[in-house]
């Protein structure tokens, strides 16, 4: 029982955060892609795969970060890190997660197969973007976000454009919300030596959060638009304005904790967001 809960600390079960920011704009993307009214089988693939490739994703981040995570005070009594559990069974359970992941979409068509294949190589790579890349969390966004084009794929067989702006306005809230989170670990980071937009945007951090978030909700209102969304999904996406203009009063000191809680938030703006999504087809 001890050992299973360390692997439940190492894949983050018990700070479900994370799976909901995956799952939010992949529901959304089935949605759109079936014009509101999806499989519930597509539904519940989706749900149970966000849940284990999120999974399998922070074990192999921990894998990838477990020599930098012991000089982070937030992560340094992590199961890796600190010792209780071993490399080799961190790469073991983020591979049985992603074989249990791909083993859901086996009754889907082969588009979606191939497109869960680029999304398990984005995914283990993420980690070692950190390393060289200045903003490595518009690679999270992708990461985080391919669920849009594959539920498109499993729906459509095909991944129109609107997919596609769909994950470019996944990376700008990636970016908004990732930077929130980096900024609890600046000063950490740039001990270490590893980079992110938090210390890239320097002392536009802020602007920077906030002009993620307009380019994001601007794009997702255009393609709801697009869609002939309208009472329903623009209340959402006030909701969700709303949201990001409470972040700005959260993070604008920079206080650690206060930036921690305008990530955690974001839970909060991607429900606004499918809410008025899912509203707007049912009642209209």
């Amino acid at each position: 029982m001890n050992r299973l809960q360390l692997y439940i600390r190492l894949i983050r079960l018990d700070k479900p955060i994370g799976i909901l920011l995956l799952l939010w704009p992949t529901l959304a993307a089935l949605w759109f892609a079936s014009d509101g009214k999806p499989d519930w089988k597509l539904i519940l693939i989706f749900t149970v795969g966000t849940i284990l490739m999120r999974s399998a994703g922070c074990a192999i981040n921990d894998f990838a970060d477990r020599d930098f995570d012991k000089h982070v005070k937030r992560t340094a009594e992590r199961p890796l890190t600190s010792g209780k559990i071993r490399a080799w069974e961190a790469v073991a359970v983020a591979a049985v997660l992603a074989v249990l992941a791909f083993a859901l979409i086996l009754p889907l068509n082969t588009l979606t197969k191939q497109l869960s294949v680029a999304a398990v190589l984005i995914a283990a790579s993420y980690p070692y973007f950190k390393r060289f890349f200045a903003i490595p969390q518009a690679y999270l966004g992708i990461a985080f976000g391919f669920g849009i084009p594959m539920a498109f794929a499993a729906v459509q067989n095909t991944v129109p454009a609107q997919a596609w702006l769909l994950l470019i306005a996944n990376i700008f809230w990636a970016v908004a919300y990732d930077t929130e989170y980096a900024m609890v670990d600046r000063d950490d980071d740039l001990k270490i030596g590893i980079k992110t937009s938090a210390i890239t945007f320097g002392r536009y951090d802020v602007l920077a959060v906030m002009l993620c978030y307009a380019c994001a909700f601007l794009i997702v209102l255009l393609t709801g638009w697009q869609y002939g969304l309208r009472g329903w999904f623009i209340a959402g996406m006030l909701i969700a304005a709303g949201c990001g203009l409470y972040h700005y009063f959260l993070i604008r000191d920079r206080d650690r904790m206060r930036c921690f809680a305008a990530f955690r938030h974001n839970n909060w703006l991607g429900a606004a967001v499918f809410s008025g999504i899912a509203l707007d087809y049912a009642l209209h």
